[in-house]
């Protein structure tokens, strides 16, 4: 708990994106990784795997942009600063974590961007990720936590607007010169002891991505975690040069 509040005290962060809650998502999600260490492995690796062999091949390899790069948990940042010219890594908040990491590659940047709101653009990635040096950019498990935040906001929330943010996303990614790596969780399964599933929960909001290159199950919540006799087991897809449904 103390680490929690020490991370909510000192942590960099502008004051609109503290204030539409990045900051504290992104303290229990870092919290929920330390607990779940073992159960999160083999979905961190796989994510690795998957941008590394995304990269591979690339005429250039001048500027890398990771959307969505949270805690590097998921991000083979060392592989990629040394493959590439620079890497962005872009995200809503940064923890200290992910910032010290960083700090230990000179071609490494930390870019601040509430990717959820960038919704009023025909291509709203355009000024992260579309510069004729931009050679491959990663959507590192970010899709699916996108219109949280959005759709948890007091007052009236348009019934699509979580479909309407998965869509401005994709839509952006596949504007892009650039190589594209897409990395995202698409459903949430809930299951008791038995094995018997007890709900579903569609996290693109109706959006189809068409067929990955691969696939996996991510032990987001395991039994203990969010509750005591039922686990959140999430469906993973990678696409390696995502151009669209």
């Amino acid at each position: 708990m103390l680490v929690e509040l020490l991370h909510l005290l000192v942590t960099p962060v502008p004051f609109a994106h503290r204030r539409r809650g990045h900051l504290r998502e992104s303290v229990l999600l870092m919290s929920r990784g330390r607990r779940c260490r073992s159960a999160w492995a083999p979905h961190l690796a796989a994510a690795r795997a998957a941008i590394l062999d995304a990269c591979d091949g690339l005429p250039q390899r001048r500027v890398a942009v990771v959307l969505g790069s949270g805690l590097l948990q998921d991000v083979p940042l060392a592989d990629l600063a040394a493959r590439f010219a620079r890497v962005d890594l872009v995200d809503a908040v940064h923890l200290w974590p992910a910032r010290l990491r960083a700090r230990a590659h000179p071609n490494v940047r930390l870019v601040t961007a509430d990717l959820a709101l960038r919704t009023d653009r025909p291509d709203p990635l355009a000024a992260l990720c579309g510069g004729a040096d931009v050679d491959f950019v990663v959507s590192a498990n970010l899709l699916s936590q996108l219109p949280i935040l959005p759709l948890d906001r007091p007052g009236f929330v348009p019934p699509d607007l979580g479909n309407r943010i998965v869509r401005a996303h994709l839509d952006g990614l596949a504007g892009l010169r650039a190589r594209v790596c897409l990395v995202t969780d698409v459903e949430q399964i809930e299951e008791d002891r038995t094995g018997r599933v007890t709900e579903r929960l569609d996290l693109l909001h109706g959006v189809r991505l068409g067929t990955p290159d691969r696939r996996w199950t991510w032990d987001l919540a395991p039994f203990g975690e969010a509750t005591r006799h039922r686990r959140l087991i999430h469906r993973v897809e990678a696409s390696l040069d995502w151009r669209g449904p």
